[in-house]
């Protein structure tokens, strides 16, 4: 199985089939609107628009699992997402990405690459050690998302590459974006 292999919900209902990106490098995100994150979406815009033209794609999920950060209905999602970030990539229906009800995309990516670590760096990691210490002291042993705005990186073969936790550096991602293409 690969990432060809899945299909996934529009945000307005129609199916997508993954199998119509082969070939390119894609950026999988679970995204929230409410998060400390959520300013990433602009960094992903200015991603997508640098490398859409080279065979690049990002493909965002909501996700309303981490602290209920993205409670709104999926129409909401997406005019907050172009209103207040000007994305223009696609934004995909709201999923579950852990549990037993998360999206077999989703199964299978927590498959092929787990906790790859916070950014020592990143001011928000000691909270989120916090937060998620108190739920699951062994958290770090899980292959589980552990919060929003975790990257996947697909190659233009359908294959895993890289996990990107929510505190990675943008340029550290582009500069595995940039090896891709």
């Amino acid at each position: 199985m690969d990432f060809y292999d899945f299909e996934v919900q529009q945000i307005n209902g129609g199916c997508f089939p993954l199998r119509s990106l082969q070939g390119k490098a894609v950026l999988v995100v679970n995204t929230a609107s409410k998060c400390g994150f959520t300013p990433q979406f602009e960094e992903l815009e200015a991603l997508y628009q640098q490398y859409k033209d080279k065979g690049f794609e990002i493909l965002a999920f909501p996700c309303n699992q981490f602290a209920g950060q993205d409670p709104e209905p999926n129409d909401k999602i997406l005019a907050f997402c172009r209103t207040n970030y000007g994305v223009t990539f696609p934004v995909f229906a709201k999923i579950e990405v852990n549990g037993e009800q998360a999206h077999p995309l989703y199964k299978w990516l927590t498959s092929q690459k787990g906790f790859a670590g916070f950014d020592k760096a990143h001011p928000i990691t000691p909270k989120l050690i916090e937060i998620l210490s108190e739920q699951d002291p062994a958290f770090e042993k899980s292959p589980a998302i552990k919060w929003n705005f975790t990257k996947f990186l697909i190659d233009r073969a359908g294959q895993v590459v890289r996990r990107f936790e929510p505190t990675a550096p943008m340029q550290e991602i582009r500069a595995e974006i940039e090896k891709l293409l």
